[in-house]
């Protein structure tokens, strides 16, 4: 058996243009692992979770070629989409599945994805999910042991103390505009709250379903700014001039943007679903740093926005809350640790 790593990753996990959590978690825990063993990285190129054969059959190769014994990392984007792949070396190697969402939760995934996903689950050596939902949901999801499914929550990195507003009106929502990130659902909210100050920069990639994109940017007026995909210090400064975070989302196995926005001192208003309560927490002292909403629920969520806006109490009170919960939020050498306790079992 050999110490080394091979790493299965989608080929776009560096792309500038294609940010993502699942991306941003894979870069940062291969870079932490790869400074204490040897790591192989296998990019594969295609359009994950829907291959062609020829690009199952080059995944397939690429895992011919790795020794026998080898341990394996596959990103579950490009796993659960081959399962017959994973099958197939699930006896020469060691194959361990990543998964930061289930395939069947992004609206309009093909019927057939979940089906893909049981059988690459169930021949992996070791199945990880990024939050305690998200693990014991895969559980119930694929008749996977109770407690099999290893949790490792991604880190975030320290970053300046954001004041905020008086008037609390500085809303952001960090997604890319797809229907499950739900930025119809903020859109339709915000509609009800006309009679007060804010304004709302969504960010976040504007491609991955034009026609979504047309029908939220159509309904949302002009205190609604779609300005696309930020990264590096345009995206600090966004999160700098924010007061409030909000994520609408319909799915979310954890939701890095909210420990970004905490990390800031930054309230967050999510829904409650997987890992966003698990993403937020609690202060010290028990209290929420922010809200949440059931999924889908545009009233709800206008209420909590109107609460927001209004109430100098409960923003000051959220506020401080954010502060004192920044201070736990959890490295990424925490990540890297729990990860590497899985990879040596």
């Amino acid at each position: 058996m050999t110490d080394a790593l091979h790493a299965v990753l989608p080929g776009d996990i560096d792309d500038p243009a294609a940010p993502s959590g699942g991306n941003t978690y894979d870069r940062r825990v291969l870079t932490g692992l790869a400074a204490t063993r040897e790591v192989h990285e296998i990019a594969v190129a295609a359009p994950w979770p829907y291959p062609s054969e020829r690009d199952t059959a080059r995944l397939a190769a690429a895992l011919r070629a790795v020794p026998d014994g080898a341990t394996v990392l596959m990103d579950g984007l490009v796993a659960c989409a081959a399962p017959g792949v994973v099958e197939a070396e699930a006896r020469r190697l060691r194959p361990v599945v990543l998964v930061h969402l289930p395939l069947g939760d992004e609206t309009g995934a093909a019927p057939e994805l979940p089906a893909r996903e049981r059988r690459a689950l169930h021949a992996a050596r070791a199945v990880v999910a990024t939050s305690s939902g998200a693990a014991r949901r895969l559980e119930h999801l694929h008749d996977l042991s109770a407690g099999s499914v290893h949790v490792a929550p991604p880190g975030v990195d320290p970053a300046p103390l954001t004041p905020g507003s008086a008037s609390g009106g500085r809303l952001l929502c960090v997604a890319a505009v797809t229907p499950r990130k739900a930025q119809d659902v903020l859109v339709e909210a915000l509609r009800t709250l006309g009679d007060l100050d804010w304004e709302c920069t969504c960010v976040g990639a504007l491609d991955r379903d034009p026609d979504f994109t047309a029908r939220v940017r159509a309904r949302a007026g002009d205190r609604v700014r779609f300005a696309g995909t930020r990264t590096g210090a345009a995206l600090d400064a966004t999160y700098a001039a924010a007061d409030l975070l909000v994520l609408p989302s319909l799915a979310e196995t954890y939701g890095m943007v909210v420990t970004e926005a905490l990390a800031r001192g930054i309230p967050v208003l999510g829904t409650r679903v997987e890992g966003v309560p698990e993403a937020i927490g609690r202060a010290p002292d028990g209290t929420v740093p922010g809200g949440l909403v059931p999924p889908g629920d545009v009233e709800s969520l206008a209420t909590a926005l109107r609460s927001w806006l209004t109430d100098a109490g409960l923003r000051e009170s959220r506020r401080a809350a954010a502060r004192a919960r920044r201070a736990g939020l959890r490295g990424w050498d925490e990540t890297i640790r729990r990860l590497s306790e899985v990879l040596h079992a």
